[in-house]
């Protein structure tokens, strides 16, 4: 099943107290000049007094070995951290732990739990990760039309693997009434927005279209703008 990686470090700040805003950017400062130990020993001491984002960027450092010994244990443990005080990303990457079995014994339950809170905030990522749990039937009852639904809200915010997932949707009629027009239109934003296969499937559809139709696709793909569900979107996939 093709899944999203776990994300790298965060390259821009996120709201949080004016306090621990200073130690905070002179972490993001010291990765981007790719000093991690630095990042490391400036996230450390925010991340043990609660700090959610924090907690979150140790877990990354553990999971990739960014400035400490890497540690799927430990990244899992602060990811939990930082996703039970609601931080999206650390949800998604904990989603990501019990799918995988990295740091922990695999779960698909578990998996499904953690995508959908970070799904419900707006994650594009662990949407479009909750309707692959959807379509296979891992962790919750395969049930097509909810995987439709998830990478329906994925794909409208932009997110070129949930597009191209959903034009396969309506061109099969799984978990949507099939509609050409629609598949050609999602295959055409998806190799737009980079997906690679993305033409190919559109050209595939395209064979089986009246010219009409054809036209009709070009023209919703020409209006369509993206959704985003939140204001920003702070993590790098």
């Amino acid at each position: 099943m093709l899944r999203q990686c776990i994300p790298g470090l965060i390259v821009a700040v996120m709201m949080t107290g004016a306090a621990d805003a200073e130690p905070l950017e002179e972490g993001y400062a010291a990765a981007a000049r790719g000093d991690d130990e630095a990042a490391f020993r400036l996230w450390r001491p925010l991340a043990r007094t609660g700090l959610a984002e924090a907690q979150f960027l140790i877990g990354v450092a553990y999971a990739e070995g960014r400035g400490v010994s890497e540690d799927d244990i430990e990244a899992v443990r602060w990811y939990r951290l930082a996703a039970e005080q609601g931080d999206s990303a650390a949800q998604f990457n904990l989603g990501v732990a019990y799918d995988e079995g990295q740091g922990v014994a695999e779960d698909d339950a578990e998996a499904v739990k953690w995508y959908r809170l970070a799904a419900d905030q707006g994650d594009a990522d662990a949407q479009l990760n909750l309707g692959f749990m959807y379509g296979s039937g891992e962790g919750v009852p395969h049930d097509d039309a909810e995987a439709a639904r998830w990478f329906q809200r994925a794909a409208n915010q932009g997110y070129p693997g949930a597009a191209n997932k959903l034009g396969w949707m309506y061109s099969d009629g799984r978990g949507v009434a099939q509609d050409l027009v629609l598949a050609h239109m999602w295959f055409s934003l998806a190799a737009v927005q980079g997906h690679k296969g993305a033409l190919k499937n559109r050209d595939v559809v395209a064979g089986k279209m009246k010219p009409e139709q054809i036209a009709e696709a070009q023209q919703l793909a020409r209006e369509w703008r993206p959704k985003p569900e939140r204001q920003s979107t702070p993590e790098t996939r």
